[in-house]
C-alpha cells in the first residue's frame, strides 16, 4: 500500500463530473490497483475514487505531479498536487480478513445449509465467495437463476448495508453474474439499516438462530 499526504486538487471525469478544490488530503493507492481520497473529516469514506481494475500513471515533464488514473470503462480520476507531504510504500501481505463471532459464522453455514429459507428454489453457489474488497458470506440463485449475494449480521447495523452495497458494486461487474441483487440477513435489524437498505433495493431478512438450528419453528420472516 502507497501512502501519500499531499496538497492537491481532483477531477474526475465520467458519467458524472466532478471537482475537488485545492487542500490537504490522503491518497491510498492499493495493491489491488484502486485509488481513493480521503479528508480528515469523514471516517471511512473516501472523498473519491477510483476502484480496480484500474491503472495510474504518474505525469512526468511539463505533467510532473499530475496522476491519471483509468478504469476500464475510461472513466478518468485526475489528481493534480501541489506539495507532497509525506509519500511511503508498505508491503502488507495477505489479509486473513475478517473473523466472524460465533454467532455470525454458525448462521452463515446454517443459512448456507438451508438456503431454501431465503426462497422456493434457492440453490447456494458458494460461501465466502472472494472479491477484491473480501468474501461475501453467501452467493446464490434465486428459483429464477438470478444471481443473490447475502450480507450476515448478528445485529445489522448501516455499516452492515454499506458493505453489501460495496460488494454488489463489484459483483455487477461481472458478466457471468450480473445482475446481482442483495440479501441483509440479521437476527435482529435496526430501523436506520432497513430504511437505506430498502432504498438501495436490498431485501432485508431477520434469522431466527434457533429455527435454524431446527428448535423452533423454521419458517424465517422475508422483508
Amino acid at each position: 500500500m502507497r501512502l501519500v499526504i499531499a496538497r492537491c486538487s481532483v477531477d474526475y471525469a465520467g458519467r458524472l463530473t466532478a471537482h475537488l478544490p485545492s487542500a490537504p488530503r490522503l491518497i491510498l493507492v492499493k495493491a489491488d490497483g484502486s485509488v481513493s481520497i480521503h479528508a480528515d473529516d469523514r471516517a471511512y469514506k473516501p472523498l473519491n475514487w477510483m476502484s480496480p481494475p484500474c491503472t495510474l500513471k504518474e505525469g512526468t515533464g511539463d505533467d510532473a505531479g499530475v496522476w491519471t488514473v483509468v478504469n476500464k470503462a475510461g472513466e478518468k480520476l485526475i489528481i493534480t498536487m501541489e506539495e507532497v507531504l509525506h509519500d511511503s510504500s508498505h508491503e502488507l501481505g495477505v489479509d486473513p480478513g475478517l473473523i466472524k463471532d460465533g454467532v455470525e459464522a454458525h448462521l452463515q453455514e446454517l443459512l448456507a445449509d438451508r438456503i431454501e429459507v431465503l426462497g422456493q428454489g434457492y440453490t447456494l453457489i458458494r460461501r465466502e465467495y472472494p472479491t477484491a474488497i473480501g468474501p461475501v458470506d453467501i452467493l446464490c440463485r434465486d428459483a429464477e437463476g438470478r444471481t443473490v449475494a447475502v450480507e450476515i449480521k448478528r445485529r445489522g447495523e448501516i455499516d452492515g448495508v454499506e458493505q453489501l452495497t460495496r460488494y454488489l458494486e463489484l459483483l455487477n461487474r461481472d458478466p457471468l453474474l450480473a445482475p446481482v441483487r442483495g440479501v441483509f440477513a440479521a437476527q435482529e435489524i435496526k430501523p436506520q439499516a432497513r430504511v437505506l437498505a430498502t432504498d438501495r433495493g436490498i431485501g432485508c431478512q431477520v434469522l431466527d438462530y434457533d429455527a435454524l438450528r431446527g428448535i423452533e419453528d423454521d419458517k424465517l420472516r422475508l422483508f
